[in-house]
């Protein structure tokens, strides 16, 4: 049944035949994270990037009953500008592929489409995590789960910024998930390079964190990594300042009862509304270096 429910575009199934570093991608951030014709534009990038690192990327999504492990530029149009397309994790995925509905992969399905496939590096924007006042709502991502327990190191630029960063690394600690500082001492916060918390242990070289990793599951200790990498300095936002729009489009979300799977688009479209853009502008840098150094690490690893 796992053979019949994968498949490869050509690049890809050459590179798993011949051993090559692949990079996996998510379709979420095509789908709900950016509008179009953004993120079309940033999807091409991103997989250009990762060519040019010396890996090969690999566009994962849910269409016509099969996993698509790398999208032809057909169906990564698809995705950016069909409106019926489902945002899936975990609990989604047996659904949206029994049904043949087109399903977007969260940063927890991609995570699985990526170990169904063989691949061990995911680069995406930023992870999801406990959301602030989770202590009451019990609202917490299923890709911290995800992390505990699948084999596969995801490169972001620390947790979405709307998050409770603090209990979302608590939570990461408890389920033994190490949190690697990549070039950096401090857990970055998405749009800031800073966000007050330290990091597990920090690695500056992509050699390192492939020794790392490569030690990790040797072991046999299961689940994934956080590769946390800052957003580069010179697309960098003010900590401060985008700590107090956060808190304006949390109120809102708020006041207007959004909930549920709802919540982060209100808020990162009303994040981009506030910042006249410049959200937007760093959202897509730092996916464009989490790229670049989830491919370093990728071609690490198979060295």
């Amino acid at each position: 049944m796992l053979s019949t429910s994968l498949t490869f575009t050509e690049e890809v199934k050459d590179a798993l035949a011949h051993n090559k570093p692949i990079v996996a991608l998510e379709t979420t951030i095509i789908s709900h994270g950016m509008p179009y014709p953004q993120n079309i534009e940033m999807a091409k990038k991103v997989e250009q990037i990762i060519r040019d690192n010396g890996a090969v990327p690999a566009t994962i999504g849910i269409m016509d009953g099969k996993i698509k492990i790398g999208l032809n530029e057909e169906e990564l149009e698809a995705f950016a500008t069909n409106g019926h397309v489902e945002k899936v994790s975990r609990r989604d995925f047996a659904y949206i592929l029994s049904s043949g509905k087109i399903g977007a992969t969260t940063v927890s399905a991609t995570m699985i489409g990526a170990a169904l496939a063989g691949i061990e590096v995911f680069a995406t924007g930023g992870i999801g995590g406990v959301h602030r006042e989770g202590e009451s709502s019990m609202d917490v991502s299923a890709d911290l789960t995800e992390l505990a327990q699948t084999d596969v190191a995801v490169v972001c630029a620390g947790v979405k910024s709307i998050l409770d960063i603090g209990r979302t690394l608590e939570y990461l600690e408890t389920h033994g998930v190490p949190v690697v500082g990549y070039q950096t001492s401090e857990f970055p916060s998405f749009y800031a390079r800073e966000s007050g918390y330290g990091v597990d242990f920090r690695l500056d070289e992509a050699a390192d964190v492939a020794a790392m990793l490569r030690t990790k599951w040797e072991l046999g200790l299961r689940g994934g990594a956080v590769i946390a990498n800052p957003v580069p300095a010179e697309s960098a936002m003010d900590h401060v300042e985008i700590e107090a729009v956060i808190q304006q489009a949390l109120n809102e979300a708020k006041e207007q009862n959004v909930t549920g799977k709802k919540v982060t688009p209100f808020l990162l479209a009303r994040i981009k509304q506030l910042t006249e853009g410049r959200s937007l502008e760093t959202n897509i840098a730092l996916v464009y270096h989490n790229a670049q150094t989830a491919a370093r690490i990728a071609v690490a690893l198979k060295n």
